[in-house]
């Protein structure tokens, strides 16, 4: 796995500190000799305790990104674990997320392990893209993934559709321009 290393991506039913549950995980492995990407996992999951009012009241669901029978039809996390992990230790170079502290944190709260975690590139990218809050609050905010691929790829029809894989195939994209400049240490 010489200069590869993984980009993760999950969809949840709420935030982790909320109750949230994992609904979906998407991996992708970027090489950064030449930024060629390619999808290694890609699931729609469920874990216990998942109610079907939680479901159908989250955001993924409510704003049509998923739908229920996705989710309730799925295979339980459980099911995956030893994939999503056996996947997650080929990694030794690293992985991130695109807001690496929430995908993580959860990820970590359901006992997976990650050989080494890179800097997040959502807090590399805030201070190259700029951008602002409004115009009289001084600092930048943490720019969203849509915020990022437009700055660091302005010629682009790209949509953040909030889905596992496709979402961390484009967040490589903002990945691999960061290791580029320089700015993400490998």
């Amino acid at each position: 796995m010489d200069n590869k290393i993984l980009i993760i991506d999950i969809e949840t039913t709420g935030f982790l500190n909320q109750g949230g549950h994992i609904a979906e995980i998407g991996m992708v492995e970027l090489d950064l000799r030449n930024g060629d990407k390619q999808i290694v996992f890609d699931k729609v999951c469920h874990e216990k305790g998942m109610t079907l009012e939680s479901v159908e009241n989250s955001w993924i669901v409510s704003n049509g990104y998923m739908t229920v029978d996705e989710i309730r039809y799925s295979k339980n996390l459980e099911h995956l674990r030893e994939e999503v992990q056996s996947i997650i230790s080929t990694y030794t170079l690293g992985a991130t997320a695109f807001n690496r502290s929430f995908d993580f944190d959860f990820l970590e709260s359901r006992n997976f392990s990650f050989p080494r975690k890179l800097d997040c590139p959502m807090q590399l990218s805030t201070d190259i893209c700029k951008v602002s809050w409004n115009k009289y609050y001084k600092k930048w905010k943490w720019p969203k993934v849509e915020e990022a691929y437009d700055f660091f790829f302005p010629d682009n029809d790209y949509t953040e559709i909030h889905r596992g894989a496709d979402d961390a195939f484009h967040e490589a994209d903002i990945v691999m321009e960061l290791y580029r400049r320089g700015v993400l240490k490998v």
